[in-house]
This record gives structure tokens, C-alpha cells and sequence, in this order.
């Protein structure tokens, strides 16, 4: 099983599994909730495991790995073109593994726990940086509606205080 490859499609509750040989013969097709996947894996021999990068990829890269899989991501972008029929779950797990195969695909490396721990508290504080901002212009436009007019910027707070 070592020149299996392993597509899945991950989902909030589901998981589309598209397993085939190097060659390209398909070895199985599999719908399995979280549960079931996770065991799923852990009695499957080692192989490639590809996912499509998305919210959770990373973080099911990282258990694949743990299990002795080698596992890798790859971007949604380059995995479109080989959907052949209708676009599902099943379609684009089969793209995924179909995908792999090509000698030129471009993988993405998961992130780490660390790395997305501090992913995760720069996109908090860049949201509240945005929310502050549009906070004080409508401060700033509804001081402008009784004709009092501040310049833009935070240093210029404390002059709206007073």
C-alpha cells in the first residue's frame, strides 16, 4: 500500500475518502464522519494522504502524520481543473488524488499548532484594529454633522475628550 494515495474531502460532519494506486486504479470510495475517518486511519497502512487546504487540513495533516502517513496539502486552485463530472464531495475527492498524481503539482505545507496559535491572535488583533478605526470615524462624522471637525487619526482621541 505504500504507492496508495489517499484523497479526502473534509466537511464539518463527513468526510469524502477516494483511495487509488499510483497508476491511477481505484482502490475504494468512502463516506465516513469524523469518528470513523479518525480510525479510519489509524488501521490504514502507510501512504500519501492528500487534502485540499482548508480550514482543518492542517490540523488533520498533522494527525495522518502521527499515524506514520505522509500527508500533504494542496491548494483549492490547483485541484478545480481535475474535477471531471459534476462538482460533490465525491467529485473532488477523486480531483484531489487525480491531482496528486501530476509530477508538477504544487504543494502547501500544514502549518504547525504554533503557527496557526499566532495566526489566530493576529487576525484578532487586526480585527479589532479595523473595528477601532470604524469605530472613530463615525465618531468623527458624527461630530462632523453638529459642525465640529477632527483631523483623521488616533493620536487625535484625546482632542475629541475635550
Amino acid at each position: 500500500m505504500k504507492d496508495m494515495i489517499v484523497g479526502v474531502d473534509l466537511a464539518k460532519r463527513i468526510f469524502q475518502v477516494h483511495g487509488a494506486t499510483s497508476s491511477g486504479e481505484v482502490a475504494f470510495r468512502k463516506k465516513l464522519s469524523r469518528e470513523q475517518f479518525r480510525s479510519f486511519l489509524a488501521g490504514l497502512p502507510s501512504c500519501l494522504i492528500v487534502f485540499e487546504a482548508c480550514g482543518s487540513a492542517s490540523y488533520w495533516a498533522r494527525e495522518a502524520r502521527s499515524l506514520g502517513h505522509e500527508a500533504k496539502l494542496i491548494a483549492p486552485q490547483y485541484v478545480r481543473p481535475f474535477v471531471k463530472r459534476q462538482k460533490n464531495d465525491a467529485a473532488d475527492a477523486e480531483a484531489i488524488v487525480i491531482a496528486a498524481r501530476q509530477p508538477e503539482m504544487r504543494f502547501v505545507s500544514p502549518k504547525s499548532e504554533d503557527q496557526q496559535a499566532r495566526a489566530a491572535v493576529f487576525r484578532g488583533r487586526e480585527r479589532l484594529v479595523r473595528q477601532r478605526t470604524e469605530l472613530m470615524n463615525a465618531l468623527r462624522a458624527n461630530f462632523y454633522e453638529y459642525g465640529v471637525v477632527f483631523p483623521i487619526g488616533m493620536n487625535q482621541t484625546q482632542r475629541m475628550v475635550t
